[in-house]
């Protein structure tokens, strides 16, 4: 597929990835399971973010509007690919000590890292951009502010991130956690409000022929598995892990895995009922009630007022603000990674993030300015199309090193692995290409 470059694996003496927080988390080597799980939890919910930002909340509010419960199970099966991938992305981290930038870097031709170096940061300004859109959505549902405006505030969230960072990593996670922890609390009291139907939930979770059949409602599952499995938290990942400082030994680097996997399916899990939460609340208010049509997250807010009050409402527009602000902190630290990994130039933290944000910005500000706020909607289904392009570049190097005897050693995937992991990124890849195709021609029809 790709020219290989032959040098070695681990540069000698070269920086670590997120040199200022890299090992920077003491594991206590000597201590109960829960004090090392406790050691190892947080990488998992700053990835768990991605899984739940404005962009998830588009294809679920749709699914659940259109088909009441039937794609639950989709969304449960993404999250399961998701739970494997970041499995993969965490034993690359620990067991090579590179992220999966630098091990593209490492492994491949020049002209090809800087290919697939350019495709990463255009997923990330696109990933930035559904954000950017829902933070400013959020504001504008919860406080009045033109989405316009709301665009230009964002700006400011970047510097949260430096100064959390500067005081320690454990308190972007705390940051995370908290944010992660009110976006579940407010689905709790929507899921409550709507008084969902538990066999419709549980019918919901059973997979049906009528998903493949239905065309339309296969286009909308491609979009949910689109949306869930995000590129840029598999560079993420493979870097954040490597934030603790546990024993560099073959039974330490095991541990490592062993907790880190932990605290990645639990948060992974979390972000499962967040999503799943989404449908089930645009089920049980929309579909019941016949409003089959809705396609806005503005809509959803102003469908929830006579169905379940203005206080459901006001919830679903404070978890909305809570999932744009969650996701910016963690797209801004996947924008540092993939630039020093894969081409080595390291800018001031602050620097770098502004560049992340502004390229985010400046097409939301343009289209929105230009082609009224109508075009939000356009935007977030946009990013998530671009995003789905870039999925593969990611998917199948990780696959590819995680499968290799060589750069893992011991740790290389056992056969079930690898025949489950291969599995999901060819369905992974040719599911977002053919969204990609249709997108493309529902644009030109």
């Amino acid at each position: 597929m790709f020219r290989v470059k032959h040098v070695p694996w681990r540069k000698k003496g070269e920086m670590p990835s997120l040199p200022e927080a890299h090992r920077s988390i003491m594991v206590p080597g000597k201590a109960s399971f829960w004090r090392k799980w406790l050691a190892f939890a947080g990488p998992g919910f700053l990835v768990a973010v991605g899984y739940m930002d404005p962009g998830n909340w588009a294809t679920d509010l749709q699914a659940g509007s259109q088909f009441g419960y039937t794609l639950l199970v989709v969304v449960l099966v993404s999250n399961l690919m998701a739970i494997l991938l970041q499995h993969l992305a965490i034993k690359l981290g620990i067991a090579t000590g590179r992220d999966l930038a630098q091990a593209c870097r490492d492994h491949y031709s020049q002209p090809v890292v800087w290919f697939q170096w350019v495709i990463c940061e255009i997923a990330i300004a696109a990933c930035d951009l559904a954000e950017v859109v829902g933070t400013a959505i959020g504001l504008q549902l919860l406080f009045g502010v033109p989405l316009l405006w709301g665009c230009l505030i964002t700006s400011i969230d970047v510097m949260i991130v430096l100064l959390l960072q500067n005081r320690g990593f454990r308190y972007v996670e705390i940051l995370v956690i908290i944010l992660i922890v009110t976006i579940g609390t407010c689905f709790a009291a929507e899921l409550f409000m709507s008084k969902p139907s538990l066999l419709g939930v549980m019918t919901g979770l059973v997979p049906t022929k009528e998903i493949i059949a239905n065309s339309e409602m296969l286009y909308i599952s491609i979009g949910i598995i689109g949306a869930t499995v995000m590129p840029h938290n598999l560079y993420l990942h493979s870097s954040i892990v490597q934030t603790r400082r546990y024993e560099e030994s073959s039974r330490g680097k095991r541990e490592a895995i062993k907790f880190a996997t932990i605290d990645s399916t639990s948060a992974l899990c979390f972000a499962f009922f967040i999503n799943a939460a989404i449908l089930i609340v645009a089920a049980a208010a929309f579909y019941r009630t016949g409003h089959h049509d809705v396609g806005e997250i503005q809509d959803a807010y102003k469908l929830l007022i006579p169905i379940l009050g203005g206080g459901a409402a006001t919830i679903f527009a404070l978890a909305l603000l809570a999932s744009g602000q969650n996701s910016t902190l963690t797209g801004t630290l996947s924008g540092q990674i993939v630039m020093e990994g894969y081409i080595n130039l390291r800018l001031r933290p602050w620097l770098r993030r502004l560049i992340t944000r502004l390229i985010a910005i400046i097409p939301a500000v343009i289209i929105i300015g230009i082609w009224g706020e109508k075009e939000t909607t356009a935007l977030l289904v946009g990013s998530q199309v671009v995003l789905s392009m870039q999925l593969g570049f990611a998917v199948w190097p990780l696959m590819r090193f995680t499968c290799d005897k060589v750069k893992m050693g011991e740790f290389v995937n056992p056969p079930w692995i690898k025949f489950t992991g291969w599995l999901v990124t060819l369905l992974i890849i040719g599911l977002n290409i053919k969204l990609l195709v249709d997108v493309t021609l529902d644009i030109f029809k």
